[in-house]
């Protein structure tokens, strides 16, 4: 086996609402079914801050965060023999499931009755190592994306999928709300496949707009703003419940409004006309191992992603989650473990 440093450094949330604290931890030994990853790029995402604020009730605590790791494989545990040593992995959100209640064997494990999760329930990748469960990490062997680039594709890439696959094949008018690390991705993934993409941001951030135009989106403008037609679908990727109702307002009879977000501002009162002719409003929960198939699949048929990403010192994390925070970059902010602060 490889030699490996003596101990690992790990950036530390010890608590709800509290500044992440670096912590020199012993190398972490997988247990069964269980591999230890080098961190090599680690992104940012929004459940990171609202794990942060607290809003996360299955949070424990203390708890490394980060559930969009691209790492190497540099220990096995007993029993692992689908992945490989050095091999390049992937994980997500999602980082293990019961496998016995209803939902598991019903092929929704992203609702499972007592699931883990990546950077919430276990400890993410925040760090320089990682423990992960085998049968939970992605294989990135095809992925023609450096370990940065990729990273965001872990989660913002993924709840974008399933996102709009939930918005329907039919939908080929689609409203995007919130244009982060998620929508600038699945936008691209839109048009390839010939959807027409309106993007709506925050009043004002016309440096989104002009992303959301270079991307090839066919309108962009603020979140209140009549898109040019009745969408198909929207998919709320900003986390405010106050955009349900304007959402519901721009769709066409039958439309659907999806949101993707694991936790949402609440959603104010609105009149039943704006849900009635058969709307509908649908939560996306998590996501499964087969979503990240099928999407990193269909990435080999579709052309390049532009990922737009801005890179941080692993120990620069507080610094990432503040940008994200007040929207000082475009894309997704990602740790990179060994970059020069």
């Amino acid at each position: 086996m490889t030699d490996h440093p003596e101990k690992s450094l790990a950036m530390v949330l010890r608590g709800a609402r509290q500044a992440l604290q670096a912590e020199q931890r012993p190398l972490p030994e997988p247990g069964a079914g269980q591999v230890r990853l080098r961190v090599r790029a680690c992104a940012v995402c929004r459940t990171d801050l609202h794990l942060q604020d607290g809003d996360l009730p299955m949070a424990r605590w203390p708890v490394v965060p980060g559930h969009e790791i691209v790492g190497t494989v540099e220990a096995l545990g007993a029993g692992v023999q689908a992945l490989r040593l050095g091999q390049r992995v992937g994980v997500p959100w999602l980082g293990g499931c019961c496998g016995r209640c209803r939902y598991c064997l019903a092929g929704q494990e992203n609702l499972c009755d007592a699931p883990e999760f990546t950077g919430c329930t276990r400890d993410g990748g925040f760090a320089t190592h990682v423990v992960a469960n085998a049968s939970f990490c992605v294989p990135l062997d095809h992925l023609a994306l450096d370990d940065a680039t990729a990273a965001p594709l872990l989660c913002a890439g993924l709840i974008g999928w399933r996102s709009l696959r939930m918005a329907g094949d039919d939908a080929r008018v689609l409203g995007l709300y919130g244009f982060g690390a998620a929508a600038h991705l699945i936008a691209q993934v839109a048009i390839a496949q010939g959807r027409r993409v309106y993007a709506f941001t925050r009043a004002g951030d016309t440096a989104a707009q002009q992303h959301a135009l270079a991307l090839g989106c066919a309108w962009a403008g603020d979140s209140g703003q009549t898109p040019p037609e009745p969408l198909d679908a929207a998919i709320l990727f900003a986390p405010v419940g106050a955009l349900v109702p304007l959402a519901l307002k721009a769709v066409r009879k039958g439309g659907r409004v999806v949101c993707g977000g694991i936790h949402m501002s609440d959603i104010p009162a609105f009149p039943y006309a704006l849900l009635w002719e058969e709307r509908q409003i649908l939560s996306v929960a998590n996501l499964t191992r087969a979503d990240a198939r099928e999407f990193f699949a269909a990435l080999q048929t579709l052309p390049p992603l532009q990922v737009h990403t801005r890179t941080y010192p692993l120990q620069a994390a507080d610094q990432a989650m503040d940008d994200l925070r007040h929207g000082r970059f475009q894309g997704a902010a990602v740790l990179v473990p060994g970059q020069p602060g």
